[in-house]
C-alpha cells in the first residue's frame, strides 16, 4: 500500500483518493500544527494513528453524525438525568479532559492520544478551535468530552468517564446546549447508533462544513 506523503507545506490530496480499505485513509505525514489541523477539520479530515506510526489522515466515505435535535435518550437515562446527578462546564479544564481521555481503557494496549497529539490539541484549544465539556459530581471531575468546533458542527474526538453515565450525560448536555446542530462522531459504532447517530455521505458532510465556514 502506497500513501501520498505530505511535506509540511503540502495541501491534502483530493478526498476522492481516500482508500476504501481501510476506509477513509487518505495520506500520511505533515505535522499537527494549528494551521494544519484547522485545514483538516474544515475539509472533513482528521488525524488518527498509534505511537509507532507516522501521522495518518482519514476521511471516511460514510460519516457518523448525531443531529442534536434527534439525540436519543433511553427511558432509563431519562430517569437517571432527572435526579440531576451532575453539573457541567465548558472549557474549564481542557488539559485535564484530554489527559483523562488519553488513559488506556481496560483490555487496551496503549493509546492513540500520544504526547504529541495532546500538545497539538492543547495548542488548538488555546487558539480557540478545540473545546472541552466537563462533567462534575460533588466537585470532582468524573467525565468529559473534547473536540473541534467548525461553526455549528462539533467534531467529538474522545470522551472519558469515571462515574456511571458521565460521558453519555456530557454528550447529551452538548446536544442540548444549542451551540451545535450536528455532533460529528466520525465513524459509526453500536453505542453511537443507540444515541441517534446516522451515517451520511462524505461529500454531504463536507458541503455542510463549507456552509458553516462561509457563515
Amino acid at each position: 500500500m502506497r500513501l501520498p506523503w505530505l511535506a509540511h507545506s503540502d495541501p491534502f490530496p483530493a478526498r476522492e483518493l481516500a482508500l476504501e480499505e481501510p476506509d477513509g485513509l487518505l495520506c500520511a505525514g505533515a505535522d499537527l500544527s494549528v494551521d494544519r489541523l484547522v485545514a483538516a477539520y474544515r475539509q472533513g479530515i482528521f488525524p488518527w494513528y498509534s505511537e509507532d506510526e507516522p501521522i495518518l489522515w482519514w476521511t471516511p466515505a460514510k460519516r457518523a453524525v448525531i443531529p442534536c435535535e434527534n439525540i436519543h435518550i433511553s427511558r432509563s437515562m431519562k430517569r437517571f438525568l432527572k435526579r440531576e446527578p451532575f453539573t457541567y462546564s465548558h472549557n474549564q479544564c481542557f488539559e485535564a479532559v484530554i489527559e483523562a481521555c488519553s488513559q488506556p481503557r481496560p483490555q487496551q494496549w496503549g493509546t492513540w492520544i500520544t504526547e504529541d497529539m495532546k500538545q497539538a490539541y492543547i495548542e488548538l484549544h488555546n487558539a480557540g478551535y478545540a473545546h472541552s465539556y466537563e462533567c462534575w459530581e460533588q466537585g470532582e471531575l468524573v467525565g468529559g468530552v473534547y473536540g473541534v468546533a467548525t461553526g455549528r458542527i462539533f467534531s467529538g474526538e474522545s470522551m472519558f468517564s469515571i462515574s456511571t453515565n458521565a460521558s453519555k450525560s456530557t454528550l447529551i448536555h452538548i446536544a442540548h446546549s444549542n451551540d451545535y446542530d450536528w455532533i460529528d462522531c466520525q465513524v459509526m459504532n453500536p453505542h453511537l447508533r443507540s444515541l441517534g447517530a446516522t451515517e451520511i455521505d462524505r461529500e454531504r458532510f463536507v458541503a455542510r462544513l463549507t456552509q458553516e465556514i462561509q457563515r
